[in-house]
């Protein structure tokens, strides 16, 4: 019979998504769980900016805008005893005109356009369930864990070795088509003509999940997670960023936290939900685990604008993407050279629209989020700074007449009263996002599942991670997924060891199955992309 230990202590480094999850999880096991953040408030990147004026008071999403698969955000409410709808009330979804839909994709499509729409979404909601019974349940703690029946039986149907880009051109004809379709990989920073096929999930979700909007903003939604974590017993200790994990003499058991006022905090476990990039090379001591973490491709970063208008602009929509005319150019710019395309996509979000608490009656509360390269290491800090900001100027110019000349709107800049600004220098300094890498690390073959940096330390006992740089993956639902798969881990590790009888045989000939597949999507990759 199975028997756990003592209650444990556990301290968790950091309150995103992944953290307040886990945090709540651990307390309902019965751990004693304090949460340590470096800011004022929960959330991480998904945090509220609030301008306080002569417009009264304006509120924008610092980070994500709108909420998808909302089965996972329902999931992590339920499996901790209550709901999402319990804990916060009020939702609005932006509904989906089928209709227009079609006659807007046989404008562009012709004859059979909307049929093959249908198509590409039915492949694409295949990919979606076989990723939820293949990827979402489960994390991949060593490679025999990818032998896992079923992600050997979804591997073809989910076609790693094809790009998201190439799946919406083997459905779509017109261009325009094929980068609407393919877009939605920026909500993961990915390239488009990099990202896994199976990421076609992403305009799936939005088609037949909806988009939701939590009224009162996105950070309503981890605040009561974190709220029912307080009821079950989590401490939060804000403004306490950490300088460093504390170790015992060999290094090898991580015993606690130093905090920046050099108050030490003791515990038996530490859950780190900081940037994994960042706390391997500023928390712990020096490692060539450290230094490969840093050799590994990023997502993007971005340079994001919140502005505050004195009047409405009816021209926009609540959610607004504008595509730019050298689609592929522009994210070669991002990804290789790491920079700001001169002709960039961009998405513009009016939770005003839909909101009425986002801003005053009459008046409009904006956020732009423009993507773009990481911080590349050659440059010292004042020359990254006096940078960005002439770079930050010339992106601002570049949206405020791209959005007049693409929707009819007139004199933005005179409306425009107030504003705030993210690049990759803020973001790196807020959040301590490695590089400023808004996403975390990239989301290529090489770097999911268990090629993915594994929640739990390889050689340090009881420190285990959680976040975007985990499995699953970047955005909010993975990051939800994340923290229940720590405590998976940690529950592991806490309970007597149990004896179980291994197939080696079968292990073998999965093992060899599922090497030979990989080998032949990381050939076709390359001539497909």
């Amino acid at each position: 019979m199975e028997t756990t230990k003592s209650p444990a202590s556990v301290i968790v480094i950091g309150a995103g998504a992944g953290g307040i999850a886990a945090a709540a999880r651990l307390a309902l096991e019965g751990f004693q769980v304090k949460v340590v953040e470096k800011n004022n408030f929960v959330g991480g990147r998904c945090s509220l900016l609030h301008k306080d004026g002569y417009l009264c008071i304006l509120r924008y999403d610092q980070g994500p805008s709108l909420v998808l698969m909302p089965e996972f955000f329902r999931q992590a409410f339920q499996e901790l005893g209550t709901s999402l709808e319990n804990e916060d009330h009020d939702h609005i979804e932006l509904s989906r005109d089928i209709p227009r839909l079609k006659a807007q994709m046989e404008y562009h499509e012709g004859p059979g356009g909307f049929n093959r729409f249908c198509t590409f979404l039915a492949e694409s909601g295949l990919q979606y369930e076989l990723c939820k019974e293949s990827v979402f349940k489960q994390s991949f703690p060593s490679l025999r864990s990818m032998c896992h029946p079923a992600l050997f039986k979804g591997f073809l149907h989910i076609r790693p070795w094809t790009s998201m880009y190439s799946q919406a051109a083997k459905y779509f004809r017109s261009e325009k088509m094929r980068r609407v379709w393919s877009f939605e990989s920026m909500y993961l920073g990915i390239n488009p003509y990099r990202a896994l096929g199976a990421f076609s999930l992403l305009p799936y979700i939005e088609m037949t999940d909806g988009i939701w909007y939590p009224r009162g903003g996105f950070q309503r939604v981890l605040h009561a997670l974190s709220g029912v974590g307080r009821r079950l017993g989590v401490e939060y200790l804000l403004d306490s960023p950490v300088a460093k994990i504390e170790l015992s003499d060999d290094n090898a058991k991580a015993t606690g936290v130093r905090l920046e006022s050099g108050e030490v905090l003791r515990a038996d476990i530490i859950v780190v939900n900081a940037d994994l990039v960042y706390a391997y090379n500023h928390l712990l001591p020096p490692s060539r685990k450290a230094e490969r973490l840093r050799k590994r491709s990023t997502s993007c970063s971005s340079i994001s604008f919140y502005w505050a208008f004195n009047e409405q602009i009816p021209e926009l929509r609540p959610h607004n993407v504008f595509l730019a005319g050298q689609f592929r150019e522009s994210f070669d710019r991002i990804f290789d050279d790491h920079d700001v395309p001169v002709d960039f996509s961009f998405y513009v979000n009016v939770p005003s629209r839909v909101d009425v608490t986002a801003a005053p009656a009459g008046k409009e509360s904006v956020m732009v989020l423009v993507p773009v390269g990481r911080l590349v290491d050659t440059l010292g800090p004042d020359e990254q700074e006096k940078r960005w900001n002439v770079l930050v100027a010339q992106t601002r110019d570049i949206v405020l007449d791209a959005i007049e000349a693409r929707t009819g709107a007139r004199n933005l800049r005179e409306k425009l009263v107030h504003e705030l600004v993210n690049s990759p220098l803020t973001w790196r300094e807020k959040f301590n996002l490695d590089r400023g890498a808004i996403l975390g690390l990239s989301h290529d073959f090489d770097n999911v599942l268990w090629f993915r940096p594994q929640m739990k330390h390889p050689a340090i006992q009881g420190l285990y991670f959680t976040g975007c740089s985990t499995h699953p993956g970047a955005g909010v639902p993975a990051c939800l997924l994340s923290g229940k798969f720590v405590v998976q881990q940690i529950m592991e590790d806490w309970m007597e060891p149990k004896s179980t009888a291994r197939d080696y045989k079968r292990w073998v000939i999965l093992a060899m199955a599922f090497g030979l597949l990989t080998a032949l999507s990381l050939a076709k990759s390359s001539y497909l992309w």
